[in-house]
């Protein structure tokens, strides 16, 4: 006779929701004020809130996967949940990849509209002689109204070098999957670490990336609608690399701990999808911020 959790398993009542809600809150609040307080050059208490929103967030992530991984290994879910779980981080990843296509919309609207008008273009003339006259329409936008000036961010470099090690570690997670598949821990728990170590990589390369723009070439968050979304996009995708990277790390003392089998690997599965979009991003972000 099946039990009824067998069927469908539904968790008792949990506080991480409501802590995960606190969490984005904070770090939501923080990050606006620590911008405009960057932007403006004052001191405040944005970097404050979102340092207390970021550990909390840690913490809830620590004490949610604790339970979700209880669950797991007691045997409480059934293959309906499963399915549930795939549709659910099918329809997160499509809210990210919304979340992101609203950021690089934001990009061409600067690039392919408002900086051509700007410019004149479109019999926009007077737009041209009344907010900006002399304005010249190009990209990147490497002045403003006020004076500032910078230099554009090149491709090459660092960038280059990011660009290469998130494709390496895109292949490394897949060769740590299908050692997953064909049940040979060693190359699952070997290029499972190599892809951790490529993220840590990239996220230490991006930090060097973000001294050379503000020490080096007078690129802030100051430096205008340039300066403003390439820091948008930079540091969200910066953001999902950290967190994939701690999915990873999870993963990874899962693998050592035994956790997974060739048939029952959804977590592993889901971790792999996001680390991939992630990367997907970051071609993308390349392509359009970088290069073009």
């Amino acid at each position: 006779m099946q039990q009824e959790y067998e069927r469908y398993y539904v968790p008792a009542q949990s506080i991480w929701p409501i802590v995960g809600a606190v969490a984005l809150f904070l770090i939501a609040v923080g990050a606006g004020n620590y911008v405009i307080e960057a932007t403006k050059g004052e001191p405040g208490y944005g970097g404050y809130i979102l340092l207390a929103g970021i550990v909390t967030l840690l913490v809830m992530l620590v004490g949610w996967f604790k339970n979700q991984i209880d669950e797991s290994m007691s045997g409480l879910y059934s293959d309906q949940l499963g399915r549930s779980y795939r549709q659910g981080m099918s329809w997160f990843i499509f809210s990210e990849v919304m979340f992101f296509a609203a950021f690089f919309g934001a990009l061409f609207y600067a690039r392919a509209i408002a900086v051509p008008w700007l410019g004149g273009a479109s019999n926009n003339a007077m737009t041209n002689e009344v907010l900006w006259p002399g304005f010249e329409a190009m990209w990147p936008l490497i002045s403003t109204p006020g004076g500032t000036s910078t230099e554009a961010m090149g491709a090459w470099g660092l960038p280059t070098i990011n660009t290469v090690i998130l494709l390496v570690s895109s292949v490394t997670l897949h060769f740590a999957h299908v050692g997953l598949e064909e049940n040979k821990r060693k190359q699952l728990s070997w290029m499972l670490g190599v892809t951790i170590l490529l993220g840590l990589i990239f996220l230490v390369l991006q930090v060097e990336e973000y001294i050379h723009a503000y020490q080096e070439l007078g690129l802030t968050l100051q430096s205008g609608v340039y300066g403003n979304t390439f820091f948008m996009l930079t540091g969200f995708h910066g953001m999902h690399v950290t967190l994939g990277t701690i999915i990873l790390i999870v993963l990874f003392f899962r693998v050592l701990k035994g956790h997974f089998t060739p048939k029952d690997h959804f977590a592993f599965q889901a971790g792999a999808w996001y680390w991939h979009f992630v990367d997907v991003v970051w071609v993308m972000l390349y392509i359009f911020v970088y290069v073009l």
